[in-house]
């Protein structure tokens, strides 16, 4: 895994050089641009307004700030790390917070931090953070970009998740809209959810429509037609209370039908495969029970 910076992380005049490493990979399938007729890849020429059709070759394409209407200053990569001090290229904790007060929304990428010296340094800021329950809150230039920073500890290991500034969060444009306090209807939405609720494990949900693809994909290759399961029909209800009783009455039912296999399976010593249907919902399960088994209000 290469690395994505190189950096230091200043804990008043502690000094820790580290990597960051990006935790995330990118599992998109890509798609080739290609021809119908020839079917060849497309490719895009660079030109330029003045260039009369001639393509440009990498080395000479630079960056340029206009500044008025068809003027630029160029910039080169030295240029962005001149104005660089040891200290923008420094990741400096600022100060200590408790990460449930950060709202999700600021959060953009996430990274390991490794260390590259001072491993007890290292290990002692882990452990003080671990200890009090704390984040911290740094600032650094990554890349040609000043960036807002969170440093957190989780199973032995730090991670730095780089954060959107305030004004880069656009205000929502949802109206206004108070929420239901009373009634009938809050009651079984109450029902509802207290029958769904249960512990959140990330490794059960799966990319399945990317699964899809790829047999879509596989059959393409083979010459064979894919066979999709046949959907069933959206069941409509009259109003908001006839879908929240039948919506309770079928997680129950969904419930008992898991309750019942978890039973089988352990009579018969078999590893317990969660259903389909199981009160333990992930957002791929659910997403299926809402397509074989959905109910909606009508209008």
């Amino acid at each position: 895994m290469a690395y994505s910076y190189k950096s230091s992380i200043s804990f008043g005049l502690v000094y820790i050089p580290v990597t960051l490493r990006a935790c995330i990979k990118n599992n998109d399938i890509s798609f080739n641009l290609i021809d119908k007729n020839t079917m060849s890849r497309i490719r895009y020429k660079k030109t330029c307004v003045d260039c009369d059709g001639r393509e440009v070759k990498n080395e000479d394409i630079v960056k340029g700030y206009q500044y008025q209407d068809d003027s630029y200053v160029v910039l080169e990569d030295q240029d962005f790390e001149k104005i660089k001090s040891k200290k923008d290229k420094t990741i400096a904790i600022k100060q200590f917070v408790d990460i449930k007060s950060i709202d999700p929304v600021y959060f953009n990428k996430t990274y390991y931090v490794v260390p590259t010296g001072a491993e007890q340094a290292y290990s002692l800021l882990m452990g003080a953070m671990e200890s009090k329950g704390m984040a911290g809150i740094a600032k650094a230039v990554l890349g040609t970009k000043d960036t807002l920073i969170l440093l957190r500890v989780k199973d032995g290991k730090m991670l730095l998740n780089t954060l959107y500034f305030d004004d880069e969060v656009q205000e929502s444009p949802a109206k206004s809209i108070k929420p239901v306090t009373s009634g009938k209807e809050l009651e079984l939405a109450q029902n509802l959810i207290e029958n769904m609720i249960d512990d959140f494990d990330i490794s059960s949900y799966k990319d399945e429509y990317r699964e899809k693809l790829m047999s879509l994909i596989d059959s393409k290759i083979s010459g064979k037609t894919l066979e999709l399961p046949k959907e069933t029909e959206q069941r409509h209800v009259g109003s908001l209370m006839d879908a929240l009783i039948k919506s309770i009455e079928f997680s129950k039912q969904s419930n008992d039908e898991d309750k019942k296999e978890t039973k089988t399976r352990a009579s018969t010593k078999q590893p317990v495969r969660k259903s389909v249907s199981s009160k333990k919902s992930t957002a791929s399960k659910t997403s299926k029970t809402k397509t074989t088994r959905k109910t909606a209000v009508g209008s």
